[in-house]
C-alpha cells in the first residue's frame, strides 16, 4: 500500500508518460506538477517506487516509466476514488455515443457507430460484440417471396437486431402456402430463444411440424440464427492504434493482430467480462493470452440476463485509463438504453 505522497508522485509520472511517451525525470515532475515537496524528496520517492516495482528505468541515464504493476496501482486508485461509483462518464464521450445512437437505423448500425465513436474518443482499437443469437428472444419472423422458388427470411430479435437468409426451393411455393408457414413458424418461435426451440423440437412437442413446408422454413430460421450465434464483432481503430509510439514498428502490433484473427482468443478475453457488474481493466501481463501481454484491455458488459454483449477497448498500457474507462461506460449506457427501448417497443 503506497502512502498518499508516493501515490501522487506515481500518478504524476504516469500522467506525464501518457502525454509524451518519454521516460520521466524528477525535474520534470517538480516543474510541471504541484507535489508540494523538494526535488530531493521526489528523487527519493522515485527510487523507492522503482525498488518496489511500480516504475522502472529503461536506461541508466534516462528517467523512469511505469510498469504493469505501477499502472495497476494507479487504476485501482482511480476506481476507488473519482471513478469508484461505477457511473462516472465523460460528457464528451456521452455526447459522442448519443450522437451515434441517433444516427443508427438498426442495431447492427448502432453497434458499428458506437465502435467508431469509441475509436475516435480513445485513439485505440475498439470492439463491440453483440449478444449471441442463441440467447435472444425472437420478436418477429417474416418470409418475403422473391420468386416462386426463392424466399427471403427476416428475423427480428427482442433487441431490434435484424438477421436474414435466403432460401431456394426445388418446387414452386405459392404466397398463400408461404403465409401459412410464416404464421406457423411465428406461433412456434416468437417470444422464445433458439435454445428453447431446439428443446421443443427435440421433445417433439408441436403438431405444426407435421407440415413439410413449416418444417423446411423452421429449419431455415434455425440456420439463420445459428449462423449468427456467436455474434459479429465490430472492430475499428486499428489505423489509429498504429500511430501510437509503441506501435510505430508494425511488428509490435503483430500479436494483437493475431489475437483478433483468432476468434478463440478474442472470445476468451471477452468471456472474462461476462457476469462482471463493473468495468474490467486488464493491464499487460494480467491478460491470460500471451498475445495481449503488450496491451491493456478495458471492457464492460451490456445487456441483461442471458442476452449480453461486450464493449471493449484495446490499446497500449500507456493509455489514458480515466478517459477510456469513462468512454467504455458511456458506450455501455447507450447500448443498454437501446435494449431497454427495444423491449418497451415490443411490450407496447
Amino acid at each position: 500500500m503506497l502512502s498518499d505522497r508516493r501515490q501522487r508522485v506515481l500518478a504524476a509520472l504516469i500522467e506525464e508518460y501518457v502525454h509524451h511517451a518519454l521516460p520521466v525525470g524528477s525535474r520534470t515532475l517538480v516543474e510541471n506538477y504541484q507535489l508540494g515537496v523538494s526535488s530531493a524528496t521526489v528523487r527519493n520517492e522515485l527510487s523507492v517506487l522503482e525498488e518496489a516495482g511500480y516504475i522502472t528505468q529503461p536506461h541508466t541515464s534516462a528517467g523512469r516509466v511505469p510498469t504493469d504493476f505501477g499502472y495497476r496501482s494507479f487504476v485501482d486508485d482511480l476506481l476507488a476514488s473519482e471513478l469508484g461509483d461505477g457511473q462516472a462518464v465523460d460528457e464528451q464521450a456521452r455526447n459522442a455515443v448519443e450522437a451515434a445512437r441517433a444516427q443508427a437505423s438498426e442495431v447492427d448500425d448502432l453497434l458499428q457507430q458506437t465502435t467508431a465513436a469509441l475509436a475516435r474518443l480513445t485513439e485505440c482499437l475498439s470492439i463491440v460484440v453483440p449478444p449471441s443469437s442463441l440467447t435472444l428472444h425472437i420478436r418477429q419472423i417474416s418470409f418475403v417471396s422473391m420468386t416462386p422458388y426463392r424466399v427471403l427470411i427476416v428475423v427480428v430479435t427482442e433487441n431490434g437486431r435484424v438477421l436474414n437468409r435466403t432460401c431456394d426451393f426445388s418446387d414452386e411455393v405459392s404466397p398463400d402456402d408461404l403465409g401459412v408457414a410464416q404464421q406457423a413458424v411465428n406461433n412456434l418461435m416468437v417470444g422464445k430463444t433458439l435454445a428453447d426451440m431446439r428443446a421443443e423440437i427435440d421433445a417433439g412437442l408441436n403438431h405444426q411440424l407435421q407440415n413439410p413446408l413449416v418444417r423446411i422454413m423452421l429449419g431455415e430460421v434455425l440456420q439463420c440464427l445459428q449462423g449468427n450465434e456467436t455474434g459479429h464483432a465490430h472492430r475499428l481503430g486499428l489505423a489509429t492504434l498504429l500511430q501510437q509510439p509503441e506501435f510505430q514498428h508494425a511488428q509490435a502490433l503483430v500479436p494483437v493482430l493475431q489475437s483478433l484473427e483468432d476468434d478463440t482468443v478474442l472470445f476468451e478475453l471477452l468471456d472474462t467480462v461476462q457476469g462482471e457488474g463493473s468495468t474490467v481493466v486488464r493491464i499487460g501481463h494480467e491478460n491470460e493470452s500471451e498475445l495481449l501481454n503488450g496491451v491493456s484491455v478495458v471492457a464492460s458488459q451490456f445487456g441483461s440476463g442471458s442476452a449480453t454483449g461486450v464493449v471493449a477497448v484495446i490499446g497500449p498500457t500507456r493509455m489514458n485509463y480515466a478517459q477510456v474507462i469513462r468512454a467504455v461506460r458511456a458506450a455501455r449506457e447507450a447500448l443498454n438504453e437501446n435494449g431497454q427501448n427495444s423491449t418497451k417497443t415490443q411490450e407496447g
